[in-house]
């Protein structure tokens, strides 16, 4: 898989406008409304509700961080990387700024109530959109082997349909959020396997290493197929003894799979390990919802959730927005201080969260988490943001 970071072997590829790169306008957006997200969601626990969303404060806050933030990361990701995949133009100035116009609406939509029939179309909408244009993109360049990607991105989008669907319906949604979730955690498995090697075999060449991370390989594919398996079992039956069996077992295959990588050896680069760590909450989120499942323990599913929302998305789409803004704003690929401040801020959200489960103290420990995140993303707009709107790369 070509590298993301790299800009597109295209005759526009030296464009620096706003819109001249998916990445620009969401991973700046999306970064402004993860602090927005996250900030309206604690101000509501302390009892200050600023905003009336269609379906709650709960199922809002639940709905933007696997739609509205997923959907956007995925966009900017998408609209980078498939130029290099394919050697095509990348989508941008009007028709990059209608779709970022649609994925804001959408979250505009979200926080102000809007009509619940005006709201799916609005919110579905918009990845329907991204999965037409890289599927255009695909299908002309004969770029068969990348196809796989699109899966997991349509189920993110059934997902999504299919919460607005049980929100309305019965008011809880059941389904909708484990099939957003689980095809967003199995897109960290399928890109983050192809990327973090890769890179990092890269890097280790070039310090002379001679132990490199393992290529590719049939295991990797049966990991794969396996996870996706147990995450299919997970999303029809959250909880028993097989769902947390089969979790339990791509625990640790994950927990193998990265080994293989030689992650250690990337210590002194921490924009390259911290793609290791993130993937580490693989294997540690997916333990932790099997031991939950197993034993059917709310309190370890709250916090199991969350290891993987926080610790696994969050993280590494912090990550690969980093290392991807940096490599497309000429800038060299190397975390100064402050964005390793921001990733770190991350783990040390997802962890705090995660302890907030089974402490007494769990509200003070939920608005430190949150302002964690919030730090992390305001470090990330900080340092990256100027890169991403300035019309000349740095």
């Amino acid at each position: 898989m070509p590298d993301p970071t790299s800009p597109p072997p295209t005759k526009n590829a030296k464009a620096t406008g706003f819109l001249s790169l998916g990445l620009k306008p969401f991973f700046l957006g999306v970064a402004l409304f993860a602090i927005l997200a996250i900030a309206l969601w604690a101000l509501s626990l302390q009892g200050l509700n600023l905003i009336t969303p269609t379906y709650g404060m709960h199922l809002w806050h639940m709905h933007e961080m696997l739609f509205g933030y997923g959907s956007a990361v995925l966009a900017g990701f998408l609209l980078t990387a498939v130029p290099n995949w394919t050697g095509r133009k990348p989508l941008s100035g009007v028709g990059l700024g209608a779709l970022w116009l649609v994925w804001l609406a959408g979250r505009v939509a979200m926080m102000l109530g809007a009509p619940p029939l005006e709201l799916v179309t609005l919110d579905v909408s918009f990845l329907l959109l991204v999965i037409a244009v890289v599927t255009r993109d695909i299908v002309i360049a004969r770029n068969w082997r990348n196809w796989v990607v699109l899966g997991p991105i349509a189920l993110i989008a059934l997902g999504n349909a299919t919460f607005h669907v049980e929100a309305i319906t019965n008011g809880a949604p059941d389904y909708g959020p484990r099939i957003g979730l689980g095809g967003l955690v199995f897109l960290v498995m399928l890109i983050g396997g192809r990327i973090i090697p890769a890179f990092s075999r890269n890097w280790l060449v070039a310090q002379g290493a001679t132990r490199l991370p393992a290529a590719f390989s049939r295991f990797d594919a049966v990991v794969l197929l396996l996870s996706l398996a147990a995450l299919a079992l997970w999303v029809l039956i959250p909880s028993g003894l097989l769902t947390g069996a089969g979790l339990g077992m791509v625990a640790l295959l994950h927990l193998l799979r990265l080994m293989r990588w030689c992650g250690l050896a990337t210590l002194s680069n921490p924009l390259l390990f911290v793609l290791h760590a993130a993937y580490a909450m693989i294997p540690a989120g997916l333990a932790l919802l099997g031991v939950a499942a197993g034993l059917d323990d709310p309190a370890l599913y709250v916090a199991a959730l969350h290891l993987l929302g926080i610790g696994v998305i969050g993280a590494m789409t912090l990550a690969v927005m980093s290392r991807a803004s940096l490599g497309h704003t000429g800038q060299a690929l190397l975390a100064d201080r402050w964005l390793q401040a921001g990733l770190t801020s991350i783990f040390l959200s997802a962890f705090v969260r995660v302890l907030s489960v089974f402490s007494e103290y769990q509200p003070s420990l939920i608005v430190v988490s949150a302002l964690l995140w919030i730090a992390g993303f305001s470090l990330f707009i900080a340092r990256i943001g100027p890169g991403l709107i300035s019309r000349q790369p740095r």
